[in-house]
């Protein structure tokens, strides 16, 4: 999914390759797990569903490096059973074709885990804030709707692509303004809707420094900082599981 710069710089960001739906879902092996509390009454695997667009469905990288997908794997190491996240994210999606998605998908059934990462589009292509700020909140609460508790969803923040070698060409202190407008949004509306809001874009600031952050699109993150993600929202999901 490696897109050459100048072909992305014409479409979205994090999102700007091009807009091409790789959000298609798929089953992991499952395994038992000794952890009874997080367990659907059934028996059955956990299930997740995560909401979002090119930074969910893992642009530029394979899928066993996606974050969602690298989360349950840490959480089948810790001994929980859970299915392969089902994924509705598409690279290039805004708020409003994310909500388009997931209409058209009609995910079904109750979720034990739901997460939601959306906005950056939104931000490169010039939307109004107060445009985000109502959209946003459509989707948390639709986000809300599939899970089986409100604690089992949770909001994780705008990367920064403003330091990549794409943003740089751009207008990075501009970026960084904005993706840290966009943040605050989205912290204060989670926090509102008391869902859990996961601060990744400190990390993701990091690739100014450490090119191994980014994939080879020179955009997108790269499995490393997609682990160092799951580093960070691992710990908080297992409160909620618990």
């Amino acid at each position: 999914m490696i897109r050459k710069i100048a072909f992305v710089s014409s479409l979205f960001i994090g999102c700007l390759a091009c807009k091409q739906q790789t959000g298609n879902n798929a089953k992991l092996s499952n395994r038992e797990t000794s952890v009874d509390m997080a367990e659907p009454k059934s028996g059955m695997p956990l299930k997740f569903l995560a909401l979002g667009d090119s930074y969910t469905i893992g642009e530029s990288v394979d899928t066993a490096e996606r974050w969602p997908v690298v989360l349950a794997e840490r959480l089948k190491e810790k001994g929980l059973s859970i299915e392969m996240p089902e994924i509705i994210a598409t690279t290039g999606w805004t708020t409003d074709e994310l909500k388009q998605g997931i209409e058209k998908a009609r995910p079904n059934g109750s979720y034990e885990l739901v997460s939601l990462l959306i906005g950056v589009n939104n931000q490169y292509r010039g939307y109004e804030t107060a445009v985000y700020e109502r959209e946003f909140q459509e989707l948390l609460d639709i986000a809300i709707s599939f899970a089986t508790k409100r604690s089992r969803v949770f909001v994780v923040s705008i990367p920064d692509y403003g330091v990549t070698p794409f943003g740089k060409e751009k207008d990075p202190e501009k970026i960084s303004q904005e993706i840290d407008l966009y943040n605050e949004i989205k912290k204060n509306l989670s926090a509102k809707a008391r869902v859990q809001y996961f601060d990744i874009t400190g990390i993701s600031r990091q690739a100014a420094h450490d090119p191994e952050l980014v994939a080879g699109d020179g955009l997108h993150p790269s499995g490393k900082m997609y682990r160092q993600w799951v580093d960070i929202i691992l710990p908080g999901v297992e409160k909620m599981l618990e």
